[in-house]
């Protein structure tokens, strides 16, 4: 039985916006208050989470674009049970 969080497709909280931002030299979350300036792992697992990816699917794309990192799916679920207790994603 599929886990109730992987149902549904992971997508950007409707106040956030996700873009490269040139003068942080990396990805950002865009928000009416401000910005959070994303590191580079955060950046790679947002791009994945457009709407048309459950969590399972951005993990193995993840895995796709970086084959042998045996930790990463442990390391995406947390940061993306993280970002929805944020508020960042849903």
């Amino acid at each position: 039985m599929k886990d109730p969080i992987d149902r549904q497709p992971v997508r950007l909280a409707p106040t956030y916006r996700f873009q490269w931002e040139e003068a942080q030299q990396a990805h950002v979350l865009l928000y009416p208050e401000g910005m959070v300036k994303l590191n580079g792992p955060a950046g790679e697992i947002l791009k994945h989470c457009d709407g048309t990816r459950t969590e399972t699917q951005v993990i193995e794309a993840l895995q796709q674009q970086f084959p042998g990192n045996d930790g990463l799916a442990d390391d995406v679920r947390a940061f993306l049970s993280d970002a929805r207790t944020r508020g960042w994603v849903c």
